[in-house]
């Protein structure tokens, strides 16, 4: 094993990011050294990039970001017996405490003090990355490196989709980033009766249309409303699942979203907006989620489940493939809009 590796480190609290060659991490006891295989860059790793008022509120460089990824085992730290060396692995990186009201009772993904591998501890955007036992997770052979890599995001999803009822359910999908795409595809795997899909970047409606929508819609067209009303019988959707975070997006959706619907918010706004909560939720009688990472570990058993069946095509949400080195290239795309999800290899 070498003893330095490649990381893509947020070195000086200002916009950037730059490739640096830093010491290969040893593991602790209960900790695993993972070499990285495949990466995925997410929206936090755009803001952290950025250096936009969250990542200058949250993040305390150095630190080497990424947090969604997948790799083989290449060592355990003292009393490690879960997994062992050449292990294909991918991880939960929200680490919890464990001791908190939330851990004790069924609720570690709203942990009091977690910490995110990638935002507030080193991820894993290098060749290799340190990772509690705990929160590792073992792939079966049938899901590749790259697929691995996407298993964050594609639990949000999950959680999202599964956190009511969605078996023979009309749903609006407010939002076609990789999560809201990947919803489109769950929902139609568990049974939705009709999935409406509603996005404004162009790009994003046609993957929208491969991930199984049967309806997808531009919210700048004055008639998209109208259209899901009209295809609803003028009732409305069962299910609304938000991804956007955009206030225009939440409004249309609950407009959307029939009387004793069920709503599910995954977006995060970039700041606050006003909602008209006693017509959109208090006399409609909706049910609300907000809905914050993966359930640990129901979500990842479903994941897993649902991917072995086959009914899931992950590979439209992947547009580019790049290498690490190429990571300021890849930031490009996705600030674009040109890209939906890269995935890179550490060379």
């Amino acid at each position: 094993m070498p003893n330095t590796m490649q990381a893509v480190v947020k070195a000086q609290p200002s916009p950037g990011i730059e490739l640096r060659e830093v010491p290969v991490p040893t593991p602790a006891a209960g900790e695993v050294l993972v070499r990285v295989q495949a990466v995925s860059i997410c929206g936090t790793d755009l803001h952290i990039y950025n250096w936009d008022p969250w990542a200058q509120w949250r993040i305390h460089p150095p630190l080497i970001v990424g947090h969604e990824f997948s790799g083989t085992v290449a060592g355990c730290g003292p009393g490690v017996s879960t997994v062992r060396e050449g292990d294909r692995v991918s991880a939960e990186m929200h680490v919890v405490c464990g001791k908190c009201f939330h851990c004790r009772t069924g609720q570690a993904h709203i942990c009091q003090t977690v910490r995110i591998l990638g935002v507030d501890a080193d991820g894993a955007f290098a060749s290799y990355v340190i990772i509690p036992e705990s929160n590792i997770w073992k792939l079966p052979p049938s899901i590749p490196a790259e697929h691995g890599s996407l298993l964050d995001p594609l639990g949000n999803a999950v959680h999202s989709v599964l956190a009511g009822p969605i078996a023979a359910q009309t749903v609006v999908v407010t939002g076609c980033g990789a999560i809201g795409l990947f919803s489109i595809a769950l929902a139609k795997a568990c049974g939705a009766a009709t999935v409406f899909a509603i996005e404004v970047n162009a790009r994003r409606r046609s993957v929208a249309a491969e991930m199984g929508a049967d309806f997808v819609l531009d919210p700048a067209d004055e008639k998209t409303e109208e259209q899901i009303m009209e295809a609803t019988s003028g009732t409305g959707v069962d299910v609304l699942l938000e991804m956007s975070g955009h206030p225009a997006a939440t409004e249309l959706g609950f407009t959307l979203l029939r009387k004793g619907g069920r709503a599910s918010l995954l977006g995060i706004p970039s700041k606050p907006f006003e909602m008209n909560i006693a017509r959109d939720i208090i006399f409609k009688g909706a049910v609300v989620h907000g809905i914050n990472g993966r359930k640990m570990y129901e979500t990842w058993y479903q994941m897993e489940a649902l991917l072995e069946t086959g009914k899931l095509n992950l590979e439209p949400v992947i547009t580019h493939r790049l290498k690490l080195s190429e990571f300021v290239k890849a930031m490009e795309l996705l600030e674009s809009g040109e890209a939906i999800k890269v995935v890179m290899r550490p060379e």
